[in-house]
């Protein structure tokens, strides 16, 4: 299905310096992953529904909530710059556009 000269071709098309050895070991996991989605491929899933998990996820992140720092002004006097009540940083936008 894959032969070493595809993945020499891969190797060198994604700058990967690959032993024969090593050409040889992919060559050999790779045709067993591409044997593996070919038996996969011959599954009748025409019932299945589509999904993006295997199992169902729920949300476990906490609301967002402003809370402050208390001490601002600290903050603000560790920048290297200010301009009143915020940082001051180098402008990275060409003024042309």
């Amino acid at each position: 299905m894959i032969d070493r000269d595809q993945v020499h071709k891969v190797a060198l098309l994604a700058r990967l310096e690959l032993t024969p050895a090593e050409e040889e070991q992919f060559t050999t996991q790779l045709g067993n992953i591409l044997e593996y989605v070919e038996q996969l491929s011959e599954l009748d899933v025409s019932d299945v529904l589509p999904t993006t998990r295997a199992i169902d996820v729920s949300n476990v992140t906490r609301e967002d909530e402003l809370q402050p720092y208390p001490d601002r002004d600290a903050i603000l006097d560790s920048a290297p710059e200010q301009e009143g009540d915020y940082f001051k940083v180098p402008k990275i936008l060409n003024s042309e556009e």
